[in-house]
């Protein structure tokens, strides 16, 4: 999958691959799950508990880099990769289900299904598919997620929308007749000049971003008919996220008026806020605690003292091995502007992540360095070893039916009245045509 990056809803070779894999291994498999083509499930055993493993696998758009190489260097002709771990994501959550399905073979308990998730990047999967029902049977999801140390997540991570402003004015001659246009591009530019003075007056927890998508073409002496932006919008829940979004409408509202313009909006994706468990988390601790870390060689210890020349590290981070050297305890939540669609997974079932240290310390996601390591032995050692961590949560919950009602019990009564899907009704992916 390294060398065959794929991008959102265009990731049909890594699905190929991973579910061959799975059939082979004796794996009942469902293709285009919930009418998605690169979205799978592949299930084992029978009977209850019912539980979940994710795998993701697509890359990342205009990111190019050569594998385990201590400077910055693309590959020609490619740009696309995996800076965020995902070809090792997916290898570690396929060792952990057949870890679990030899356990069910000999134990003749429960049922393990591995969830194939397409784009994670941006194109929100997991939400179509959790919108759709894929997991409504699980009784919990155990999952994790390549980091530079090893810990159980206990970040939340924040809700958000995403939403395409669309402006369009009326065309004309700047020099010669400026008086008859009525400029598409000054709309966008005056809504973005009012959501940030927005800023001051929201929650601090809160987040807009923007980027322009189509600013109306490359002539000064047009008055620009046309042009779109786009939105997310994050808050710390779905209904912060919808009164902030109200807000951001008015000012797009309001900048059409200044230049006599019109304006339409689109919500393109949604994301719930993540739910965390305790006892999970719990579970997946003490997994971790009890299974050995990777151990670098010498020439993996050299690499990672090379490639962190290149990052700006903090003096605490400077000090450390580069490899991560134990498993932190989870610490306390702390505020985090991030999101991820997993967020959805966890709203219709008790869920569970763990970061696990495949990168040097220091290292940024979504960077050369990321990409660079992905491919790396340090990075495949600490692959399997989370999924021995993720098999082993997953076993201890076969074994502890009363840590699983625990854990249901908790996330009842975090969800409240239950998941609503922030996507529009219709919304459907749009999929990459498969070469």
């Amino acid at each position: 999958m390294w060398d065959n990056p794929e991008t959102s809803f265009g990731e049909y070779q890594a699905v190929e691959h991973l579910t061959k894999k799975l059939e082979e291994n004796g794996f009942e498999v469902t293709r285009n799950l919930c009418g998605i083509p690169t979205a799978f499930k592949a299930t084992y055993g029978n009977g209850s508990p019912s539980l979940g493993v994710l795998a993701e696998y697509d890359a990342i758009e205009g990111m190019s880099q050569v594998a385990c190489s201590t400077k910055m260097e693309s590959v020609p002709g490619k740009d696309k990769s995996h800076g965020c771990g995902h070809n090792l994501f997916a290898g570690g959550s396929l060792a952990a289900v057949f870890a679990v399905k030899a356990y069910i073979e000999e134990s003749g308990k429960g049922k393990i299904t591995l969830f194939g998730c397409p784009a994670e990047e941006g194109g929100g999967g997991k939400v179509f598919m959790a919108r759709d029902g894929a997991f409504e049977d699980i009784d919990a999801v155990v999952s994790w997620h390549p980091e530079k140390m090893y810990m159980v997540r206990t970040r939340p991570a924040l809700a958000n929308v995403k939403v395409d402003y669309t402006f369009e004015g009326i065309a004309s001659h700047a020099g010669a007749a400026p008086d008859k246009g009525r400029s598409a591009l000054d709309a966008v530019e005056l809504m973005n000049v009012g959501v940030n003075f927005l800023r001051e007056h929201m929650e601090l927890t809160s987040r807009i971003h923007y980027a322009i998508l189509d600013a109306g073409g490359t002539a000064p002496n047009m008055v620009q008919s046309h042009a779109k932006v786009q939105y997310m919008i994050r808050g710390v829940d779905s209904e912060t996220v919808g009164n902030l979004k109200k807000r951001v409408d008015k000012i797009a509202q309001g900048a059409a008026l200044m230049t006599e313009t019109e304006v339409s909006s689109e919500t393109v994706a949604a994301y719930a806020n993540l739910i965390t468990i305790p006892t999970l988390q719990a579970l997946a601790n003490e997994a971790m605690h009890d299974i050995a870390l990777p151990i670098p060689t010498e020439e993996e210890i050299a690499f990672g003292r090379e490639l962190q020349k290149t990052m700006k590290l903090t003096k605490e981070e400077a000090e450390r091995p580069p490899f991560a050297t134990e498993v932190l305890d989870p610490a306390p939540p702390v505020a985090h502007g991030g999101s991820t669609d997993t967020a959805d997974v966890s709203w219709n079932c008790p869920t569970v992540q763990m970061h696990i240290g495949n990168w040097v310390v220091g290292t940024p996601g979504h960077s050369w360095q990321s990409v660079s390591q992905c491919k790396g032995t340090y990075a495949k050692k600490a692959m399997l070893y989370a999924g021995k961590a993720v098999a082993g949560t997953v076993i201890r919950l076969f074994e502890n039916p009363a840590l699983l009602e625990k854990a249901k019990d908790e996330h009842k009564e975090k969800i409240g009245d239950g998941y609503i899907c922030g996507l529009p009704e219709g919304i459907k992916p749009v999929m990459q045509p498969k070469a």
